[in-house]
């Protein structure tokens, strides 16, 4: 049964050292420290929302990623709201020493994958127009997995 009206609100992580999580969401991805529990946890949002990324380290203070082949979280995506702001975060995030894990143009969208310091999958994209995406001979959505030009998308960041 569809949905019409759910929106994902949010995404809670557990990290290992919040302050560290926290500098990344909040200097590198860009989102502003709304609130934080002393050392436990911490909620960041955008556009003045009460948050959008809550961290916290109530059972993972000091802990590690789950191995690979277990389930959880494959990846939080971030949506900008165009090219220029796509640009300017992964400029930050290269800047920063982190490294992309992939790249895509899907058609739909254009995104950047990389992991956060605890590991977590992060999904940075910026979407097209809908009378832009791509489409079948009979009008059904047609996605794609096309190469992006990382470059000229952080040359159209200024």
């Amino acid at each position: 049964m569809s949905q019409p009206h759910a929106t994902v609100g949010h995404v809670h992580l557990r990290v290992a050292d919040l302050d560290r999580a926290v500098a990344f969401y909040r200097d590198v991805l860009g989102f502003e420290e709304m609130q934080r529990f002393g050392n436990a946890a911490a909620f960041l949002g955008a556009g003045g929302y009460h948050h959008h990324i809550g961290l916290n380290t109530w059972d993972s203070k000091d802990g590690t990623p789950p191995p690979k082949g277990h389930t959880g979280l494959y990846h939080s995506a971030f949506l900008y709201p165009d090219r220029k702001s796509l640009g300017q975060v992964i400029k930050r995030v290269l800047d920063a020493g982190y490294t992309l894990t992939g790249a895509a143009d899907h058609g739909v969208s254009e995104a950047v994958y990389l992991n956060d310091p605890d590991g977590n999958g992060v999904e940075l994209y910026r979407d097209r127009a809908p009378q832009d995406w791509p489409r079948d001979a009979d009008g059904n959505l047609a996605m794609v997995n096309d190469r992006l030009d990382i470059e000229a998308i952080i040359a159209e960041a200024g």
